[in-house]
């Protein structure tokens, strides 16, 4: 028997006065979350939900969040979190495909208005019974006629529950990847899957029950609902909860709050590097981080290069996926770090490099990343073609692109769905965009195929400069010309303001290439 929410009752008998999580000015401890939990986790099992149901989760970074989270493991059943930028046929997508038998909704925001579009969403769907709006307070109206809210869920339950007795290999999570590819599948992950990863988490983030961390990353997403919010769990970390980022807020409440953890992707480091307010002492927030982690996407060596000389602190980089729960490889402070390399693989998961026939490459050499251990889901959920081109003899193929060092260091060069075969050649988009960025006026680059008749593909890079900075397109494309391949030079240059970014900060080149 395994229930992920063991890890916040453990904590609740272990720290339960110390603050769990932090959200302006109110502070819920353990034991609060915990009793809350249990007060929905009861409240579902009078609405009928029974172990092994799926119950999808759609909020912003607020204590909500976690309670409603640990309320439907409780309960035996399964989270499915939700993107909150999704639209209503998007949700009613979701909520099909996961067979989901109830769903649960922050009311939003005037520019977000999560629960208006959800509705609509969930409207479409007959399976999903029940819809929950979880107001600002718990005691606001349903701003929907007819539609309960989590309140009223949990009016007249009790704060003690018996959690359900699920065993390890059950589905806590369904989480949907991006859909880059496709429409969004979704990935099981077991509770044994979320507990190993967040136990081994802490190790990277060298946590303790003193450090107190920003989660900023948007919780739905897998790199914050494991390596900050379970193993912050787990390890009575205090967490303080921003549901959007903006480099202001997020060093103002660094500095508030003496932050120790702060886990990021690249574009909230370019974010938090470009800057240039002087109003915070940025010498005593450097002197309170102990730990920076990035993921998510690959960390161009310039932005973490300039971020630890401004803020005199190591960022340690890493590789996950989705479907590996999701830390497949990191830089381990016991190990040894490499700058521009994802680490070596962590704790109990082995990782392999192979040619186009499974055949595995030499040291140097390009060959797709593969792994395999405690952290691979049981599959796609309803997806046996999918997942019989996934998952063989236990390996998870990735789809990303990868070499080796001598060392065992591994280094993404890129997803191979973003290759550029250029006249018959490769031209991957990273290593392009690693030489763009050494130029002192750009600030971020994004460099994507476009149709071309004579070549298949030609290359083209997105330019944001720095402030106050400007080049012509020829002067840039001749610089990028010196210091690469003839082949590999962009022969387009777009400066823009700003690049299309996902929720989870990740920058979509799928609408660059839209765009184009």
């Amino acid at each position: 028997m395994l229930n992920l929410s063991v890890i916040l009752e453990d904590s609740a008998k272990r720290y339960p006065t110390k603050d769990a999580f932090i959200f302006g000015e109110t502070r819920l401890n353990f034991a609060q979350i915990n009793g809350t939990a249990n007060q929905i986790a009861n409240g579902l099992r009078a609405r009928g939900i029974k172990a092994g149901d799926k119950v999808a989760l759609n909020c912003l970074n607020l204590p909500y969040f976690p309670m409603i989270y640990f309320g439907i493991l409780k309960a035996g059943a399964t989270v499915v979190p939700l993107s909150v930028l999704l639209k209503k046929d998007e949700v009613a997508y979701h909520l099909k495909d996961s067979e989901a038998k109830a769903c649960f909704c922050f009311v939003g925001t005037p520019d977000l208005p999560m629960a208006k579009e959800n509705y609509a969403g969930f409207s479409q769907v007959d399976s999903c019974g029940q819809f929950f709006v979880i107001t600002a307070k718990p005691t606001d109206p349903s701003p929907i006629e007819g539609v309960e809210t989590l309140g009223m869920l949990m009016n007249g339950q009790s704060p003690v529950a018996e959690t359900a007795r699920t065993s390890a290999e059950d589905t806590a999570v369904i989480i949907y990847t991006s859909g880059t590819t496709g429409r969004p599948k979704g990935a099981e992950l077991t509770h044994s899957n979320l507990m190993l990863n967040a136990i081994l988490s802490t190790d990277i983030l060298s946590s303790t029950t003193e450090d107190r961390q920003i989660i900023v990353l948007p919780l739905f997403h897998i790199f914050a609902m494991t390596v900050l919010m379970n193993a912050g769990m787990y390890k009575g970390t205090t967490s303080i909860l921003l549901p959007r980022f903006e480099a202001e807020a997020v060093l103002g409440l660094m500095q508030q709050h003496e932050i120790t953890i702060f886990a990021g992707v690249p574009t909230m480091y370019w974010g938090l590097l470009s800057y240039e307010n002087t109003k915070f002492d940025l010498e005593k927030i450097s002197s309170n981080l102990k730990t920076c982690v990035s993921g998510g996407a690959s960390l161009p060596v310039k932005i973490l290069e300039d971020f630890e000389a401004k803020f005199n602190v190591e960022i340690l980089e890493g590789y996950g996926m989705s479907e590996g729960s999701p830390v497949v490889t990191f830089n381990h402070l016991d190990v040894g770090r490499k700058a521009g390399s994802i680490g070596t693989p962590v704790w109990g998961v082995e990782v392999k490099l192979v040619d186009d026939n499974g055949e595995e490459v030499p040291v140097g050499e390009k060959g797709e990343l593969l792994y395999r251990g405690h952290n691979v889901m049981k599959g796609y959920y309803n997806k046996p073609e999918a997942n019989a081109k996934t998952i063989k003899d236990g390996w998870l193929h990735s789809g990303d692109v990868a070499t080796k060092d001598e060392d065992g260091f591994y280094y993404i060069v890129d997803r191979t769905k973003d290759m550029i075969i250029r006249g018959g050649l490769n031209v991957y988009p990273r290593e392009v965009e690693e030489v763009m960025m050494q130029h002192e006026a750009v600030s971020m680059a994004a460099v994507i195929g476009i149709p071309d008749e004579a070549m298949g593909e030609e290359i083209k890079a997105c330019i944001v400069l720095k402030e106050g900075q400007s080049i012509e397109a020829d002067t840039l494309m001749a610089w990028t010309k010196e210091r690469i391949a003839a082949y590999k030079y962009p022969r387009v240059i777009e400066f823009m303001d700003a690049l299309p970014m996902s929720a989870t900060g990740k920058i979509l080149k799928k609408e660059l290439r839209k765009m184009a």
